[in-house]
């Protein structure tokens, strides 16, 4: 039973991993597509493949931190199964009305709400969840403000030239930071779902009490434990291989509702704008990827475009659709976690 309930909690996974392509694919293509650089067909292609190749550029620190979101010597397989039942849940609610919500806060407040039922607060670690809050309003902040200064000195810097050609020029230069942007989004994202199914592993593995001769050569992950903690040294090959093909692929599917809100409901964005906007929450992602930090892609272009209307001026950003985002983004993990609870003493009733 143990067995099928990993393999189940490993689809879902990656059926939330496509979702969250889709979901978010809206956040490095909704200003490419605005400005009209790209269709929405070419964009999609364009963003799915540089998702992708973050596969090979970067390092499993925030899959490492997804992993400690919950001590995994105090929790169950059917706590996960929750946890990734109500970020699905979360996620495809707020992509049908539109919402650019986080995939990240849905996923770990899931996880976190699930393992709070089970076992309570000795069960979450408070220090990634207590991290991970306060990027909900660090991360939009940092790209907003490197936005701006990169915006500001673009336009200093191209005051004086032709616009036709500057115009030329910064739909070219919008391909790289759409490109560069992308490779945060999947840098960041998919590891999120590779932390979940390392943490999966390492609970079947100890509640099995599995040795090196037990353990299934797919499941082979090297990991170790400290406190409850899991630290991740190389997850089965084949799971950050699915994880990217996933996220990618659900790139590819679109997810037009939230580039409709992204592209034009906060502000209009020319294709110089677009750079910055792009090139900042690029900036974003990669430094707090390297940090370990899951933060949300979503937060992060929405606070990038933001900033560049402000360099415009205050009047340019919408802020009724901002301040609507912003009850999204804080009520996430809140409402991820109570669902999460709610499935899991549900689940509890038949497993």
């Amino acid at each position: 039973m143990d067995f099928t309930l990993l393999l189940i909690i490993i689809a879902l996974a990656l059926v939330f991993d496509f979702i969250n392509g889709f979901h978010d694919a809206a956040n490095s293509i909704a200003t490419i597509v605005s400005t009209k650089v790209l269709t929405p067909f070419q964009a999609v292609l364009w963003a799915a493949f540089f998702n992708f190749l973050a596969y090979w550029l970067f390092d499993l620190n925030v899959a490492d931190t997804v992993a400690k979101t919950a001590n995994t010597l105090k929790i169950d397989l059917v706590v996960i199964l929750a946890g990734v039942l109500a970020a699905i849940s979360w996620n495809l609610l707020t992509w049908w009305l539109g919402i650019p919500s986080s995939s990240s806060h849905t996923l770990i407040g899931g996880f976190a709400g699930a393992a709070l039922a089970h076992a309570g607060v000795d069960a979450v670690n408070l220090q990634v969840i207590a991290r991970t809050a306060i990027f909900i309003f660090l991360a939009p902040l940092i790209g907003m403000f490197v936005a701006y200064i990169i915006n500001v000195i673009i336009i200093n810097i191209s005051k004086n030239a032709n616009p036709h050609t500057a115009d030329w020029w910064f739909r070219k230069l919008q391909l790289l930071s759409s490109a560069a942007f992308s490779i945060g989004h999947g840098g960041n994202d998919a590891q999120k779902v590779m932390g979940l199914i390392s943490a999966a592993i390492v609970v079947y593995l100890t509640q099995n009490h599995a040795t090196v001769g037990d353990i299934p050569a797919l499941l082979n992950l090297d990991y170790a434990i400290n406190d409850g903690k899991v630290k991740i040294v190389e997850p089965p090959f084949w799971v950050p291989l699915a994880c990217y093909t996933a996220i990618a692929a659900g790139t590819m599917s679109g997810g037009w509702r939230i580039v409709k809100t992204m592209g034009t409901k906060i502000t209009k964005v020319t294709p110089l704008e677009g750079v910055s906007a792009e090139t900042a929450g690029a900036i974003t992602l990669i430094m707090t990827e390297r940090l370990g930090i899951p933060v949300s892609t979503t937060h992060t272009i929405t606070g990038a475009i933001i900033g560049v209307g402000l360099s415009k001026r205050i009047s340019a950003v919408r802020w009724g659709v901002t301040i609507s985002l912003l009850w999204a983004w804080v009520l996430t993990i809140p409402v991820s976690a109570g669902v999460a609870a709610l499935i899991y003493f549900f689940l509890n009733l038949f497993l």
